[in-house]
């Protein structure tokens, strides 16, 4: 969609220097429509050095003091987006600090219609990793330049359909050191698009959400140039109307969660170890109604982080990972978090301090 390392266009360079800059989408090269009420992106800074944050919202709107992503080392960081359409479906875009942008769209979601899917969250839970024996959702690692189909239907996890349209899914590597290009994944059955999905220029453990439409026989491809082990674990799944199914209420960018505020429900003290979160007691307007929430996590640790986790609460800690930081850098990352009573859970392999923005919510 956008490419500002391209030649100057209302798509293309320059690019951001501690400025912002707005973006129409349905005039874009994707095909979107101007019906659109919100789009799936996945963003991407190329810093020119030190990036303190970039953050991304509906054009029109005041600028939300919110972050999307950071990366204050000036490598090449990606995290997943749902931004409400603004102002003549347009979205804005700001950086700390000179960067290129690059922004890749999945979807979008538009107005009821027969033809419209809805969303339907499941628990959280681990469909692929490779660090497992061989098989068709385990090992072996992946090697560079590589693709592999993963038929995500013969999973163990529950509640996943055949009538699945596309998966919300959250990508980690392992890189183990080998600097990793980029990640890419599609639908199986599909041309390889000239996306990706994240990146991992230091060679370290990194994560990204992504929304993947379901290909051949419900199977995604992943390429990847570099190799190394790779973890996919879902959230929840797209498919036609149906009981239990969601609606996406997008809302203006809000901080809900801060642990480096003073002590309370949505404060301090830092996390480490399990701790409850009741977003819908937050001022960002999540209703009761609220059956899952879209959330950009960032984590601000004090040391080496292994993994952060979120899932509804209520339930038990799933074997599932949302975001790690192995350098103990500010990272996030993009979730999907379910919630049957208003609240989520969080867990943190060791200290560090959490902020959760909201930027949507889904309720039938």
């Amino acid at each position: 969609m956008v490419d500002t390392r391209n030649p100057d266009g209302p798509f293309g360079g320059p690019p951001l220097k501690g400025n912002s800059r707005d973006f129409n989408i349905p005039s874009g090269p994707c095909g979107i429509p101007s019906t659109a009420l919100a789009y799936s992106l996945n963003v991407t800074v190329v810093p020119s050095g030190p990036l303190g944050y970039l953050t991304i919202w509906p054009t029109g709107e005041p600028q939300p003091v919110v972050s999307t992503l950071n990366s204050q080392d000036g490598i090449i960081k990606a995290d997943a987006a749902l931004v409400a359409a603004g102002q003549n479906g347009s979205v804005s875009v700001f950086g700390s600090a000179t960067t290129n942008v690059v922004l890749d769209i999945n979807g979008y979601f538009a107005a009821s219609n027969p033809s419209a899917l809805t969303f339907y969250p499941v628990t959280p839970c681990r469909l692929v990793d490779t660090r497992n024996a061989d098989g068709p959702l385990g090992g072996p690692i992946m090697t560079a330049k590589q693709t592999r189909s993963f038929p995500l239907l013969s999973s163990t996890c529950n509640d996943i359909p055949a009538s699945v349209q596309a998966y919300s899914l959250n990508f980690t590597v392992v890189p183990g050191g080998v600097p990793l290009g980029y990640l890419t994944t599609w639908p199986t059955g599909e041309t390889q698009p000239v996306v990706s999905t994240l990146n991992a220029p230091t060679g370290l453990t990194t994560a990204n959400a992504a929304i993947v439409p379901a290909g051949t026989s419900g199977a995604i491809d992943v390429y990847v140039s570099a190799t190394t082990q790779v973890v996919i674990d879902i959230n929840g799944y797209f498919a036609p109307p149906g009981t239990g199914g969601l609606s996406f209420y997008p809302v203006y960018p809000c901080r809900a969660v801060d642990t480096r505020n003073p002590p309370g429900p949505l404060g301090g003290p830092e996390l480490f170890g399990e701790r409850d979160f009741p977003l819908s007691t937050s001022t960002c307007g999540l209703p009761s109604t609220a059956q899952a929430y879209s959330l950009n996590a960032t984590v601000v640790p004090n040391g080496t982080l292994g993994y952060l986790t979120l899932w509804p609460t209520g339930e038990p800690q799933p074997v599932v990972s949302t975001l790690n930081s192995p350098d103990g850098s500010i990272d996030s990352n993009a979730a999907i978090v379910p919630t049957t009573n208003g609240s989520i859970s969080a867990y943190a392999s060791s200290e560090t301090q959490l902020i959760l923005d909201t930027n949507g919510y889904f309720a039938p």
